[in-house]
């Protein structure tokens, strides 16, 4: 079997609820697999079902089936694993279908962030260079006509616009390839981490990230309790899902906390992992036995922040960009059109 790529955070959150379901109704994992099978149309999807089914009927436990694939994280691997040894794996699934769809909401809510600008800048860019590459040659001609020069600015624009269109093509073979990188790059696991290591210590997105890496492990710790991981192992799991450098300090601090007998309240306010309000409420839902509810319930509040944020960035990004094109735009047309001006009215 070719290898299969990644399972997105949809995907995964499809498989969780509808296998959390189908197990709920008392059928097992094995004809659960085979049920979606053939409700799915995608040839790898089957595949993949498939493959899951048959290490089913092997007698392997679901969770070595799920590992097997090498298709899901060993978040959810290591989570359903405890689902199945506590007996209540559907209870697991349903929550990991939760925390996956959180996962895929912040992600669209980051591309349609980024989206915009972008598109703005690619029209600032051809807006820029239709007036460099055809309107400011046609004004030459003009001034021409009228026996005068362009100032240096517009000429220099001019001249720019001449070297474009002398190696049009090659610039756009250049622009081509490097678009193609960066997809390439975007794409890989090594740069997505390093995108990611950039972003969260850029001053104008890391508390952004900060919030985002803090959301992911309320979500995880909540994840945890309730499928009944113990909360040492519980941080060792949740390292590996925040993607933030400082948050996988700051939980290296709080396990060493614990080790110093500390109770988790503690720990957490001692590595400062949440606001002083947050940690409160973990003190006060730790002390009345229901923290895992807080954890949820704070998971939730970073979520909200977190698209605040995101809806803030982009109310002062977009009128900036407007502002920058206008402003470039303006500049050159005025380059040559106040020369223009003061040349008919010396004439007129």
């Amino acid at each position: 079997m070719k290898k299969q790529k990644a399972l997105s955070n949809a995907e995964i959150s499809s498989f969780c609820r509808q296998t959390a379901m189908i197990i709920k109704a008392g059928i097992t994992p094995a004809e659960g697999m085979n049920i979606l099978k053939n409700d799915t149309a995608d040839k790898e999807g089957k595949e993949l079902l498939e493959q899951i089914a048959l290490s089913c009927r092997q007698g392997n436990p679901f969770h070595i089936s799920l590992e097997n694939t090498g298709l899901f994280p060993s978040y959810v691997i290591r989570l359903i694993a405890l689902g199945e040894e506590s007996g209540n794996t559907d209870d697991v699934l349903s929550s990991l279908a939760d925390y996956y769809d959180r996962e895929e909401a912040i992600s669209e809510n980051i591309k349609s962030a980024v989206t915009y600008p972008l598109i703005m800048i690619v029209m600032m860019f051809l807006v820029i260079l239709v007036l460099v590459v055809k309107v400011l040659p046609i004004f030459r001609q003009v001034f021409s006509q009228l026996g005068t020069e362009m100032n240096a600015f517009a000429s220099s624009l001019l001249s720019i616009g001449n070297t474009l269109s002398k190696y049009s093509l090659i610039i756009t073979i250049v622009i081509f390839l490097l678009i193609g990188a960066a997809i390439i790059f975007y794409k890989s696991e090594s740069g997505k981490t390093k995108i990611t290591r950039f972003l969260t210590k850029f001053s104008l997105t890391r508390n952004f990230y900060e919030k985002i890496a803090a959301g992911r492990f309320a979500s995880g710790m909540y994840l945890a309790i309730t499928s009944g991981m113990d909360t040492y192992r519980s941080l060792d799991m949740i390292s590996e899902i925040v993607e933030n450098e400082e948050m996988c300090e700051k939980i290296d601090m709080c396990k060493k906390s614990l080790k110093e007998e500390m109770n988790l309240p503690e720990a957490l306010s001692n590595a400062q992992i949440f606001t002083n309000l947050y940690s409160r409420m973990v003190a006060v839902g730790f002390r009345s036995g229901s923290v895992d509810l807080v954890f949820k319930q704070i998971a939730q509040n970073y979520d909200e922040e977190t698209e605040k944020q995101l809806n803030r960035i982009i109310s002062i990004i977009e009128p900036t960009l407007v502002i920058i094109l206008s402003l470039v735009v303006g500049m050159i047309l005025l380059s040559v059109l106040l020369p223009l001006m003061g040349i008919m009215s010396s004439i007129g």
